[in-house]
This record gives C-alpha cells, structure tokens and sequence, in this order.
C-alpha cells in the first residue's frame, strides 16, 4: 500500500488481510472441511490469493482498489469452500474419531474430538437360562480393519483393564450368551482397534437374576395383592374409559324422539279433558236457587217420659 508520501506501508497491508481472511469468520466457518480435503482448500486459496500478489507487487494502487479486491477474493474463496465435503463431525461421549476431526485454517491442522476412550458402562438384566446379546456399536465411522477383542471381568462392574480377561477376538461385534447362569455375571469389555491403535472401549455390566429369587419375588407380590382391604388377590378393576361411557349413553337422535313423543301425549291428554267439559249440559241455576230457598225442617224427635225398663225401650 501506498501513504501519501510514495512509501509502502507493509504492516497496514498485512492487518487488511487479516481482517478480510484470517480473522474473517465466515473464512474460517468455509474452511471445516473433511479430512482430506485441505489440499483442495489450500488451493482454492492460492488460486484467489496469489495472482492479485503478483499484481500488487508490480503495480501500485489505490488503497481502495486493495480492499475491493481482497474482498472479492474472500467471498470467491468462501463460495468454492464451502462446497466442499464438511466434517461428519464429533459424536460424545467416547472414542478417538479421527473422521470427525475440523481442519482448523489458522493453526492448518485437524483439531481432533479429544474424548477419552473409555465409554461409560452400561448396565443389563438378564434371568437365567436366558439369552442375552451384546452389541460393540458406536455412532461414528469404523475403519475396515479394525479388530474386535472381547474380555470379561466376572462378578464385578469395573472399567479396570487389568481386571478383565480376554474371551474372544476377531471381527465380531456381537457377543452372545445363549443361556445365562451366575457364572456369567460381571463387565464385558469390547475394544476395537485399527491396526494396533485403540479406538473405543465399551463397557457392559450384566446382572442375572436366579430363577429361584424370581419364583419368590412372585410369590412376595401375591402376597403383598392379598393384604389388600377385603382380602382381594386382584386390585378393583379400573374406571371404564370415557369412550366407553359414552357408548353406553343413549343417542341424542333417541333421547329428541322419546321427548318429542312424551310431548305430544301431553297435548293430546289436554285436549281431551277440554272437550269432555264442554260436553256437559249447563245446570239450571232458577232451579237451584229455588232449592237452596226452600225451609229446612227438622223431622222431630220421640221423647222417652215413661218409666225405664231393662233391655226395654218405648215404643
């Protein structure tokens, strides 16, 4: 770059590009590619970058003609890196997954997941005589040669390597016990290997329930339904659903009917009783008025003046 008296400014030219690249974060952001894929970045970059170098280096310019320019670059480099295979990314909480690696372009390395190798143990129930299966899964990618080596720490849920002891080793990732017994309880360890690299351990603590606690764990449960009030062995049925209440409801095209003809008999019954009273003849009201005017006479009553004989009453 140039100042006003003809001289280059070196140091200005430099903080330009940082800010437009190297401390761009959409710059950085376009860079997480896959691993394999910085060669390719890398070119991208010197594609953008170098001619415009030689060109500065050659001709001067204006300082705008510098900034427009390294910006051009910057967003022609984002367009074309971003188009390349991201990264499958880091899946916790265990294993060392180098796929899963970010190409970090201001260190220009891979910045690893960093989780430990160790997964957490996951614990499983079993009965015995029953069969019980183990899978050696992980959610990230695998190599193609990787190997599989099963051990086993009997009786005890443990993530010490020393404690185990090799059972099997091969390509087998599942690990099966056709029928369990007390002798199989304890930590199963599936370590996977690419070459002679660990890459994940897993852990898998079984415990196994002997028939006989079962039979008296079914045995403790009646005995527990059976001091219930009234002695009932069975718990009262729940309450019927609400769909089945409302099956049981009559329809509302049943209960407009029912109303409809209970109506109906009730107007038929006021009619009746109204025409039956009009039927009936008027009373003479002369008439009764005379009868109600009539003297009211007493019929007398005989006197008894005579002697009283037993049993004998006058005639």
């Amino acid at each position: 770059m140039l100042t006003e008296q003809g001289i280059r400014n070196v140091g200005a030219c430099f903080r330009k590009l940082d800010r437009i690249f190297n401390n761009n974060e959409r710059v950085i952001e376009a860079g997480r590619v896959g691993k394999g894929y910085d060669k390719q970045l890398k070119e991208l970059l010197e594609a953008e970058i170098l001619p415009m170098a030689e060109e500065f280096d050659k001709k001067e310019n204006d300082e705008t003609v510098y900034e427009e320019r390294l910006q051009t670059a910057a967003d022609n480099f984002i367009a074309a890196a971003s188009k390349l295979p991201r990264v499958s990314g880091c899946f916790p909480p265990c294993g060392f997954q180098s796929a899963g690696a970010v190409f970090n372009c201001v260190t220009c390395h891979y910045d690893s997941c960093e989780f430990p190798l160790d997964c957490p143990v996951k614990e499983m129930n079993a009965k015995e005589n029953k069969r019980i299966q183990m899978w050696c899964n992980v959610p990230f990618h695998l190599p193609v040669d990787m190997e599989v080596i099963w051990r086993f720490a009997e009786e005890v849920n443990t993530q010490q390597v020393d404690q185990f002891n090799e059972v099997t080793a091969g390509m087998d990732r599942l690990y099966s016990i056709p029928s369990t017994s007390l002798q199989h309880q304890g930590t199963y360890q599936c370590e996977i290997y690419s070459g002679r690299r660990s890459i994940v351990r897993l852990y898998f603590y079984l415990a196994v329930t002997p028939q006989v606690v079962e039979g008296h764990s079914e045995l403790q449960e009646i005995f527990d339904l059976s001091l219930l009030p009234g002695g009932r062995l069975v718990p009262s049925p729940p309450p019927l659903p609400h769909l089945l209440l409302l099956l049981l409801l009559p329809s509302p095209l049943l209960l407009t009917a029912c109303i409809t003809a209970l109506l109906l008999l009730l107007f038929l019954s006021l009619g009746r009783n109204t025409n039956t009273t009009r039927l009936q003849p008027p009373l003479n009201r002369d008439r009764t008025i005379l009868l109600l005017r009539r003297p009211f006479i007493m019929a007398p009553v005989p006197v008894c003046t005579g002697p009283k004989k037993a049993g004998i009453f006058p005639p």
